[in-house]
């Protein structure tokens, strides 16, 4: 079996052999390379060979995924996971948004 999910910064992939799970980090087309991260931190490399010739599938992200990270603190992930989705109103200043 191939892959037939192509590689993209930010998916999570299983190779369906070896039942590891990745994600890839970086894509150099100058050099052929797809960088990849385990879940485990570390890190490795295909060439698009290799990729398409691999019996990857495209994956949700594990939920466990930060355990590469450990140490890291929750908002230095990147993102933050708030119950209040829209703004307040009162909060915003619109001259922030003026040129």
């Amino acid at each position: 079996m191939t892959t037939v999910a192509d590689p993209i910064i930010g998916s999570w992939y299983k190779d369906l052999e070896s039942k590891l799970k990745f994600k890839v980090i970086a894509i150099d087309e100058k050099d052929d390379a797809i960088e990849i991260q385990y879940l485990n931190g570390d890190i490795g490399e295909y060439d698009n060979d290799t990729w398409y010739g691999s019996s990857f599938d495209c994956i949700e992200a594990p939920e466990d995924w930060t355990i590469a990270f450990d140490g890291i603190e929750t908002d230095d992930l990147g993102y933050s996971d708030t119950d209040e989705h829209k703004p307040n109103i009162e909060d915003v200043d619109i001259e922030n948004y003026l040129d």
